[in-house]
């Protein structure tokens, strides 16, 4: 039987990209002395007070349909958290609520984009971006993120890259894979190119309180001049350790929101009520995780760090944010995709490669900083002793 386009423009972004991460679960599961830093995962479960409002209002009887735009306490509590954030006065009705980052991002591409559009987006990526653009029928295309620059996007590397079908531009900040995040300038000069090619900036900040000591975040939705064409996705995945319930919104213009509206209806009728009591809570008390997470994350990549620089072939980028270090692993004269495999078999360490994100990086690879502490020393070690190999070789 016939399937659709849509089916055929995905058939080639499945899970192939997550081959050592799958291998590496198998070999764990058979009893395998395996650590995984894989997955960005976060390494403590969701605060015990959200999953009491969660319970409670499933027994209060909030199991019903939901508004298709999303619960109106939801809405109102993340208004007021992007007002203060962002200086600007944002309206509930420029708030819409989506299982998920994910969810929100498949509805806001599909709003701005379709066949014979492009997208523009920094090259490493999500992983799953290439799936929600194709999805449109649009073409996604990469722009170059240089080590030299931090793996931050330029305006100029994008300004390369427009055509007369470009529609739109899909920021990450904070950044994964790299925790790159992007200045006020940075910021400003790709505003100015969105401007003057009549471009949407969809920016994904689901990273935004996982934020290092010493660094600073900025979002495109704070520049009055953007306001019609800056859409913010986001979720409480990260920042309240919760990715199991798929909670996420996305802010846009309330000319974009309304314009949206009836795709999201269709799809579904924003999240479940009781999941909304809880993100509401979670957006209204802040996070009781995440100083604790942005701590352990950045201690850990700092270790890391001084583990390996200037000891082994192998160079860490240090994050500015996030859940992720980048390891450049050229030194050991293989790809990141050979450097995965063979440091999983010989060190019994699981990390992606570089080009499971994207094609620019395919000597790097990334490692997640979500293992518990003695876990992750542990890998360090053997990240080490493995690169030792190499140094030996070449001597």
């Amino acid at each position: 039987m016939k399937t659709t386009a849509i089916t055929r423009r995905l058939t080639d972004l499945g899970g192939a990209k997550w081959g050592i991460y799958l291998r590496a679960k198998a070999m764990i599961a058979k009893g395998a002395d395996v650590i995984s830093l894989t997955i960005g995962a976060p390494d403590v479960p969701p605060p015990a007070e959200l999953m009491d409002v969660a319970e409670a209002a499933m027994r209060a009887g909030r199991t019903t349909y939901s508004d298709g735009a999303g619960e109106p306490g939801l809405r109102a509590a993340l208004a007021e958290r992007y007002s203060a954030s962002t200086g600007r006065a944002i309206s509930a009705d420029q708030v819409m609520c989506f299982p998920g980052t994910q969810t929100a991002l498949y509805a806001v591409l599909m709003g701005v984009a379709e066949e014979g559009d492009e997208v523009l987006v920094g090259d490493p990526m999500y992983a799953t971006y290439a799936g929600v653009i194709r999805a449109t029928g649009a073409d996604l295309v990469p722009v170059p993120l240089r080590p030299e620059n931090g793996f931050r996007i330029t305006a100029a590397d994008i300004a390369a890259r427009i055509t007369p079908r470009s529609r739109a531009i899909l920021l990450t900040t904070p950044h994964n894979p790299t925790g790159a995040i992007l200045t006020p300038e940075d910021i400003a000069a790709i505003g100015d190119l969105a401007c003057k090619h009549d471009l949407w900036i969809i920016s994904d900040e689901v990273y935004e309180q996982l934020v290092f000591d010493g660094q600073g975040f900025s979002s495109p939705l704070a520049q009055p001049d953007l306001a019609e064409r800056v859409i913010v996705v986001s979720s409480i995945s990260k920042s309240h350790a919760a990715p199991g319930f798929r909670s996420g919104w996305c802010i846009g213009s309330e000319a974009f929101t309304a314009a949206l509206l009836p795709l999201s209806e269709t799809m579904l009728f924003g999240n479940q009520p009781f999941i909304a009591d809880m993100t509401e809570a979670a957006v209204r008390n802040g996070s009781s995780v995440a100083p604790g997470m942005r701590a352990r994350y950045a201690a850990r990549a700092d270790r890391l760090a001084a583990r390996l620089n200037g000891r082994t072939c192998l160079h860490v980028l240090k994050p500015q944010a996030g859940m992720f270090a980048m390891i450049d692993v050229s030194g050991t004269g293989m790809t990141g995709e050979a450097y995965a495999a063979h440091l999983l078999d010989h060190a019994g360490v699981a990390v992606m490669p570089g080009a499971s994100f994207g094609d620019t990086i395919d000597g790097w690879v990334r490692v997640a900083l979500t293992a518990d502490d003695a876990a992750f020393d542990t890998a360090c070690e053997r990240i080490a002793a493995h690169a030792a190999e190499f140094q030996s070789e070449d001597a």
